[in-house]
Order: C-alpha cells, then sequence, then structure tokens
C-alpha cells in the first residue's frame, strides 16, 4: 500500500477544500436562488475593471464583497500597468484593459495596490534574477519611476519606510500609465470613464484612496478597532 508524504496530504487537503469551497459556491448561485447567475448566463456587463495584485492575501472582489459580474479584474506582479506600446509582442494586460474599456465599456478603473508587496520590495531591493529570462525583474522595472522619485525624495529613510512609500507611488504610476492609452484618455476627457488609485493596509486593514488635488493618498475607511493596539 502506498503511503502519502506530508507534501502529499497537504494537497489533498487543499484540493479537498477547493472542491468543498465550489460546492458552497455552487449552493449558493445555482441552488434555489440563482437568478443572478440566470442573468450572468447571457454575458457580463461589469461597471468596474480592478487592476490588482497577484498577491494570495489581496482578492478584489473578497476585499470589496463583490457578487459574479461585478468587476473585470486583471492580476499581476505589483498590480502594474504598462505604458501604451505598439511593438507586436504579447501583451496580456494591455489587452484585458483593451477588452474591458473598448468591449465592456467599463465606467472606472481601480488600480488596487497594496502593503507588503514582494513585488515592489524586490524593485526598491534590486531584484535579483530566478531565472534566465527573468520575468519578474523586467516586469516590475515598469515602476522604476517611482523608485527612483522615493530613493530621490526618502534616500535617509529605512528600506521598509521606503517600499511602503514605492507601493503607493507606484499607483500612480500605473494610473499615469493608463492614460498613455488613446482609447482611456479619450474617455477620461469626455467623462465617461473614471481612473482610482486605492491602496489596502495589510497591517491595519485600511483603504487608502488616491487625491489627485492633494497629489497624496487619504483614509477612505479607516483601520477596525480590532486592529489598534
Amino acid at each position: 500500500m502506498a503511503v502519502c508524504t506530508k507534501e502529499e496530504e497537504y494537497r489533498v487537503h487543499d484540493v479537498e477544500k477547493f472542491i468543498g469551497g465550489f460546492r458552497r459556491f455552487q449552493h449558493k448561485y445555482f441552488g434555489a436562488h440563482n437568478a443572478l447567475f440566470n442573468s450572468l448566463k447571457a454575458g457580463q456587463n461589469p461597471t468596474t475593471l480592478v487592476i490588482g495584485c497577484s498577491d494570495s492575501r489581496v482578492d478584489p472582489a473578497l476585499l470589496t464583497d463583490c457578487d459574479p459580474g461585478d468587476l473585470f479584474v486583471v492580476r499581476n506582479v505589483a498590480n502594474l500597468v504598462p505604458p501604451f506600446e505598439r511593438d507586436g509582442s504579447h501583451h496580456g494586460v494591455s489587452a484585458a484593459i483593451e477588452y474591458a474599456v473598448c468591449d465592456l465599456e467599463v465606467q472606472q478603473i481601480i488600480v488596487l495596490g497594496h502593503s507588503g508587496c514582494g513585488g515592489i520590495r524586490g524593485l526598491m531591493r534590486g531584484y535579483e534574477p530566478k531565472t534566465e529570462a527573468n520575468f519578474v525583474g523586467n516586469w516590475v522595472r515598469i515602476a522604476q519611476p517611482a523608485r527612483e522619485h522615493v530613493l530621490r525624495e526618502l534616500a535617509h529613510k529605512s528600506l521598509d519606510h521606503q517600499v511602503r512609500a514605492c507601493e503607493m507611488a507606484s499607483i500612480i504610476v500605473s494610473l499615469d500609465n493608463l492614460m498613455t492609452f488613446p482609447f482611456i484618455a479619450e474617455r477620461v476627457d469626455a467623462g465617461s470613464l473614471a481612473l482610482i488609485g486605492w491602496y489596502f493596509d495589510i497591517q491595519q486593514g485600511a483603504l487608502y484612496d488616491f487625491d489627485q488635488t492633494r497629489n497624496g493618498f487619504v483614509s477612505l475607511v479607516g483601520a477596525p478597532e480590532s486592529a489598534n493596539p
């Protein structure tokens, strides 16, 4: 009889957890009260595109308590938006943005950053390639302008302080990069599309919003009392 290793037991437990979760999802949305998915079967009509991080702790739908169909979500390392380019390469993020704006006609785009971002910390420290391709290092360099700003303005601060500042500054870089897409700039200028920058503080359980008039982040939802020391 084959004996499962501890690692195999963990994997089986994970898969069973996922299957159980799907059953609960199925019961909630495909059971007696299935009006939502009856409407979604005909197609999706989200009003919001969220560009979030691939970090397992930062699921946009969970954070905003949304139902299926509410959000069109793009997730990548460090929730970055590349600038608009016509170079014939494969642009997964740009393709998703184009589809959300031009086909789904979303009304707002939220760039959702967060504290404790490994991609931004790697950028600030100087990312060490794990493979010859160095996909991560090349990708996070999209936020190089944020890194340079932080090193210039906060050179005397600790690495942790610099990383937090860069996490916020990189959101602004992504918002600026969104405006390099002609079809986005056109809609923003016409008032049919809004760009929003949010920062989720995992340590405090708080949410911050980028205020363009102040050129900084302001509290949108404060930390719960249970998170305060």
